[in-house]
């Protein structure tokens, strides 16, 4: 503060009391701003998108201590406040198109290798199978460790797999992943023949309303999230989707139109910690690296040349990482669109390799995103509702079954 030199000693000493009284209240406000690490670790994180199982298939670690590689581990977790990591666990769309179809196994093998690292461990995380089992395992100190299925070919047709995979633990199932399959079309397949959902697909969605099995929208077309919404009696979610807005073009995402049909119907949107889901220009590094192969008259994508050329373009085009900024502007976004009774968070780690956002690198990040949200005048309430609440009203609404 600047003060003329013509003040009287009686304005000056008030006007230095005017100072110090400001500075007080100044120190009292921050004071009792809330404090997001502190919050991080008083309210449910529910993170509904974890790769942790195929990335321990690809190279395990012991992620009970602390791990070099990958995106989580059970110290950051801790760190970070989080108690609810879904398990992905993913089956390659490629499985089910194979002489022998080895989906179903693909999937078993993930769930026996979490359930042998719970075991490990069984007073640090328990695998969990409802919302009251999660907060009992939270209340306990414990990791509680829901799991979902990223792609739905394990099901092989049989509803009676349907059935062996809920005895298992999984909540939720991801219809579809990169290929479109015997339930759903996918939104990165050209070839779509169902033209939404299957026959079996619309049985498999009615039966997973009865059964109380989560039906997530994410990685399937626009058609076939559109006739989940005509044949569910359930709430759905996009266990990992970001906004389509930011992205123009990347079926991936969730158009404005979906995301409001999604919250219209009790559903919500988890959004993906990707940056190539939260922006533009990160959306397209990886078709620009090809184009640039394709002008150089590569025709090998994974030669030694190849791999060479492309080494030297990203020292020259580095990747365009997102930011925490540009997940909150999904996360406003979807809100402005479908409220925030409709939005949470989907991660995607260990799923994206190495392009999540600056701010928001691992598991020990989410006190950066409360952060974040604090400062977009997002209240406590509200932000328990993105980190847990608005998963709690739907899964509790689905596991009550029919």
């Amino acid at each position: 503060m600047k003060t003329s030199l013509a003040l009287t000693a009686a304005t000056l000493s008030f006007a230095l009391i005017g100072c110090q009284s400001e500075q007080t209240a100044t120190e009292t406000t921050a004071s009792s701003s809330p404090d997001p690490v502190a919050l991080a670790h008083e309210m449910i994180i529910a993170d509904t998108h974890v790769d942790l199982p195929y990335r321990l298939e690809a190279h395990y670690e012991n992620v009970l201590e602390s791990t070099v590689t990958g995106d989580f581990d059970f110290p950051r977790a801790r760190s970070g406040g989080l108690n609810a990591p879904f398990m992905s666990i993913y089956t390659p769309a490629g499985l089910e198109f194979e002489e022998v179809d080895t989906s179903k196994q693909n999937a078993d093998q993930l769930i026996d290798m979490i359930e042998s690292l719970v075991a490990q461990a069984p007073e640090q995380m328990a695998i969990v199978r409802s919302w009251s089992e999660l907060e009992a395992a939270v209340d306990e100190g414990k990791l509680a460790l829901p799991l979902g299925m990223e792609n739905g070919s394990p099901i092989e047709g049989d509803l009676a797999n349907l059935q062996h995979f809920y005895n298992r633990g999984i909540r939720y199932i991801t219809l579809a992943h990169s290929r479109s399959n015997h339930i759903a079309d996918s939104s990165y397949d050209s070839e779509r023949p169902a033209g939404g959902l299957t026959e079996f697909g619309e049985l498999l969605v009615l039966e997973m309303n009865k059964l109380g099995i989560m039906i997530d929208i994410s990685h399937v077309s626009d058609d076939a999230f559109y006739d989940v919404l005509r044949v569910t009696k359930k709430p759905v979610i996009a266990s990992h989707s970001s906004a389509r807005h930011f992205t123009p073009g990347f079926e991936r995402n969730m158009s404005d139109e979906m995301i409001k049909a999604l919250g219209d119907q009790g559903g919500v949107i988890f959004i993906n910690f990707g940056s190539a889901f939260l922006t533009e220009a990160a959306n397209n590094y990886g078709p620009q690296q090809r184009e640039f192969l394709r002008a150089a008259g590569m025709t090998d994508a994974d030669s030694e040349e190849a791999n060479a050329l492309l080494e030297e373009w990203r020292l020259a085009n580095p990747y365009p990482y997102a930011t925490l900024a540009d997940v909150l502007d999904h996360i406003d976004h979807a809100v402005s669109l479908a409220g925030i009774d409709a939005v949470g968070i989907g991660s995607d780690y260990d799923g994206v390799d190495d392009t999540l956002p600056i701010g928001l690198k691992d598991v020990s990040s989410y006190p950066n995103l409360i952060e974040g949200l604090l400062g977009r005048g997002y209240s406590v309430a509200d932000i328990e509702k993105i980190m847990s609440g608005n998963l709690k009203r739907v899964w509790l609404e689905v596991e009550q079954g029919e």
